[in-house]
């Protein structure tokens, strides 16, 4: 892969990583139009590298948040960044469970499966629909809405699922305000993409060619600097209800998507 090859997945990946279109499907589509041959753990290296770069944007934009919650911890009191903290540690159980029971199913998903990419992107597209339609409340996440939350987060590691866009259409659908659905999707998935990143950066049997270091670091760099506009701007449109042209998007990719896995 080409420094500039890497340079324009790290740009898709800063984007969509926030916007509810799938980050993970369009980095397949991205690589199969490259003619990235790579399957299996390499390429699913580079995604999960990718999302590692949006994960640290995160941590940036939502810096205040997570300074809080952890001084709620260190306090070991009842009170609520304590009860906000159980609630991201919850929804993170059911994604964590399936990324190590499944790990060798999921990176087969990440080998040019166009056509489930396609497919899943129409999945998301009727997600976003619904979540568009639903009334806006000011409930917050609750308990067993956090582990309902988390199991949607879960479904998202099939390329094509938008993880924002599943766990923010549940979020909504499950009533609870846009703002706050917004920042729980975006905090939960932080602690799981940095622990992916870590049992793949220490595992034995991982290694990274010496001409791919550079792409990788050029990419990451890119995904990070565009994620931070793209966080801001999708917390600004969540709170809007404007899901309803990312729903639209996602079916047209989505079948696009098809067509060419069928065809080509």
């Amino acid at each position: 892969m080409s420094v500039l090859e890497a340079f324009i997945l790290g740009i898709i990946q800063g984007l969509t990583e926030f916007l509810p279109v799938s980050s993970s499907g369009h980095l397949e589509i991205a690589k199969m139009l490259f003619g990235d041959s790579r399957v299996g753990s390499e390429s699913m290296f580079m995604t999960v590298m990718l999302h590692g770069a949006t994960a640290l944007s995160t941590l940036v934009i939502f810096r205040k948040e997570i300074a809080e919650i952890v001084a709620g911890l260190v306090q070991f009191k009842w009170n609520e960044q304590t009860i906000f903290s159980l609630k991201i540690i919850l929804s993170m159980i059911p994604a964590a469970v399936v990324g190590v029971v499944f790990s060798e199913e999921i990176e087969s998903l990440f080998g040019g499966q166009i056509i489930l990419v396609g497919v899943m992107l129409m999945v998301t597209a009727v997600l976003l629909f619904m979540a568009d339609r639903a009334k806006t409340t000011e409930k917050g996440v609750s308990f067993w809405g956090a582990i309902i939350i988390g199991v949607a987060q879960a479904i998202a590691i099939v390329p094509g699922i938008s993880r924002s866009g599943a766990t923010i259409s549940t979020t909504v659908l499950l009533g609870v305000d846009r703002s706050r659905a917004t920042r729980f999707s975006f905090l939960m998935v932080v602690p799981l993409i940095l622990g992916k990143m870590a049992k793949d950066l220490l595992s034995s049997d991982f290694s990274v060619q010496g001409e791919s270091v550079l792409p990788i670091v050029i990419g990451f760099i890119g995904a990070f600097v565009t994620g931070l506009f793209a966080c801001t701007w999708m917390i600004r449109l969540v709170r809007n209800s404007k899901l309803v042209y990312f729903s639209i998007y996602c079916a047209l990719i989505g079948l696009i998507a098809v067509i060419g896995g069928v065809f080509f």
